[in-house]
């Protein structure tokens, strides 16, 4: 792997509590924006760490930008005393990177959480969040945003204008430039940790299903999925109530 990042680290519950969890974002995202799944977890007994990835937030900035990159600065992410993680719960590109973490060291954590994962994005997909990316940075403003999703708690969209205002531009373009192909579906394969993954509704839309969720499934023993019903490719935004429900329920 890459030489790893040392990447900053926001934190919910209490440090003293028995399980603890790392929350990964996604593309364009920030640690701030994995506060609904920070806030149910600590509600649950849990301590929760989520990170910017490098290139966003307040991450250091680099020239890699590949899948792997970003997998070998999570798979240097350790709890204190170096114990495995609980759980990793991960956001799309934040759940590609941590099925390849997972895959290359079993001691990271004991359980994996994908939201909606980014196992494979090529074509149509490629397309679509290349376009999603562009239009972020071209507008961010808050208003533009709440348009875009009306349904988002405030909080969301004020963190999601933040989280543009402070990622890398290039960094976010070179994601995309630096992974063709974007496929970590043979890390997948090779996981052995218990794995859940949480969809979104291919009828609204996801980047785990179809072809690829049922190729991943049939694979690999240890990966189960469920569905949020019309959330989109984020359904801890677009349905979180039911998500974390599920998230809670797979833990």
């Amino acid at each position: 792997m890459p030489a790893p990042l040392t990447l900053p680290r926001l934190c919910w519950g209490s440090p003293n509590a028995s399980r603890h969890a790392l929350l990964v974002h996604g593309l364009g995202s920030s640690a701030a924006l994995m506060w609904q799944t920070g806030v149910a977890l600590a509600d649950a007994g849990w301590h929760a760490i989520a990170v910017d990835l490098r290139g966003h937030g307040a991450a250091p900035r680099a020239l890699d930008y590949s899948v792997a990159a970003y997998a070998a600065d999570l798979a240097a992410t350790r709890r204190d005393g170096d114990a495995p993680w609980d759980a990793v719960v991960a956001h799309s590109l934040g759940g590609a990177a941590s099925v390849v973490a997972a895959a290359s060291d079993q001691s990271w954590t004991q359980k994996l959480i994908l939201i909606d994962p980014a196992v494979l994005v090529t074509g149509r997909d490629e397309a679509i969040v290349r376009r999603s990316q562009e239009r972020a940075f071209a507008d961010n403003r808050y208003e533009t945003v709440r348009e875009q999703h009306p349904h988002w708690h405030p909080q969301e969209i004020e963190l999601k204008v933040d989280a543009v205002t402070r990622a890398s531009a290039w960094a976010v373009e070179q994601t995309s430039a630096q992974n063709d192909p974007w496929d970590v579906r043979a890390d997948a394969a090779r996981l052995r940790v218990r794995t859940h993954i949480i969809g979104g509704d291919p009828d609204v839309y996801s980047l785990f299903t179809g072809d690829v969720a049922d190729a991943v499934l049939t694979t690999n023993q240890n990966v189960t999925m469920s569905v949020v019903s019309g959330a989109g490719h984020s359904p801890h935004r677009d349905k979180p109530d039911e998500t974390m429900r599920q998230l809670l329920e797979a833990l």
